[in-house]
């Protein structure tokens, strides 16, 4: 087997894994803007949690989605055609997402900030649903022919796969924000998020572990129930660590069995990038999918000199923004001010005097 296309396949792995983990307990901060938060300065309080990492965040969706389509612009082609309808809506839901982080304290009016905490909230749901249902089928499977177009209507997509995945990293997403507001808030808020993990951490965690089990069991790897295991054994030393108020060793050991599960699934899949539910012998590998050897060459030499930078940059980023923030640390909210031109204000000047 190629090294090549088996090193890009684990890097693709890589990448939406990272993705997961970092924009994950954003998008979940964004859902749980309605539901978690009491009153306006609450709201601010996870907004700002978020603030200086969010877009950054989003990168790596950007370079999984980037690297699929340089690396295997097969699996590119019949995912992204074949999704072509909720990917849409997820990228819809990015856009409104990312305009009401922006635009929700220009004005200090209650309507106007109750439509961008919807925007926020639901943005961040459709996102994450879509992204766990497009990730579930790439690793059970759709109606693909031998051309790998897909067969059957437009929703021929949507499955219980589908929902299983949507469910999982909408409900990972929800507890990974609450592990986040636990460890970067202080007062009311990191206690409330606190036992939000402890009491729903079982749950949430479920739909994941049932899509890992899924693919362990089609597939029949003895590996991928070892990695499943230890992944539970991180889930445990989460819910340990929560309960002791050691947040940020939680936070990781959640994040541990992300990569944990999605391991499982990735390696469990191997060497097959999509399956086709029509036929195996219609699969999409790492063998047939892949671009030439010249260019997986010279994306591995990009690689190798700007994932790095990029991961220094983030971890720079983080470090700054380390501490933790209260509702005290909040400026009261206010209108911006009208912007006055010099001659406006030489006219306001002469008046005056």
């Amino acid at each position: 087997m190629d090294f090549l296309p088996t090193l890009w396949f684990i890097l693709i792995a890589v990448l939406w894994t990272g993705y997961l983990f970092l924009e994950g307990f954003d998008l979940g901060v964004g859902m749980l803007m309605k539901v978690f938060a009491r009153d306006e300065k609450e709201r601010r309080l996870l907004l700002n949690t978020v603030g200086p990492v969010w877009d950054g965040n989003e990168v790596w969706l950007i370079t999984a989605g980037g690297a699929t389509f340089a690396a295997f612009p097969f699996w590119y082609a019949s995912l992204f055609s074949s999704l072509y309808i909720p990917l849409v809506f997820v990228l819809l839901a990015l856009i409104f997402r990312a305009v009401a982080f922006e635009y929700r304290g220009k004005v200090h009016h209650d309507t106007w900030r109750r439509v961008w905490d919807w925007a926020i909230g639901i943005g961040s749901l459709v996102a994450a649903f879509g992204i766990g249902a497009m990730l579930a089928l790439t690793t059970t499977g759709l109606p693909l022919d031998a051309n790998g177009d897909r067969v059957g209507g437009p929703f021929a997509w949507f499955t219980w796969y589908a929902v299983l995945g949507g469910m999982a990293v909408v409900a990972f997403c929800l507890l990974q924000a609450a592990a986040f507001l636990a460890l970067k808030t202080d007062g009311d808020v990191r206690l409330r998020a606190r036992r939000l993990v402890g009491r729903w951490l079982a749950v949430a965690l479920l739909p994941l572990a049932v899509w890992a089990i899924a693919v362990a069991v089609s597939n029949g790897k003895w590996f991928s129930w070892v990695l499943l295991a230890v992944a539970v054994a991180a889930a445990a030393v989460a819910w340990a660590a929560n309960l002791r108020g050691r947040e940020g060793l939680s936070f990781l050991a959640l994040g541990a069995f992300l990569l944990l599960g999605s391991s499982t699934i990735f390696s469990g899949v191997f060497p097959v990038v999509l399956p086709s539910t029509l036929n195996p012998a219609w699969n999409l590998t790492i063998a047939n999918a892949s671009s030439s050897p010249y260019t997986l060459g010279l994306m591995s030499i990009v690689a190798a000199v700007g994932v790095p930078l990029v991961l220094a940059y983030q971890a720079w980023t983080y470090w700054i923004f380390r501490k933790r923030i209260s509702t005290a640390h909040l400026p009261e909210p206010h209108d911006f001010a009208p912007a006055v031109g010099r001659g406006d204000a030489a006219a306001a000047a002469a008046g005056g005097s």
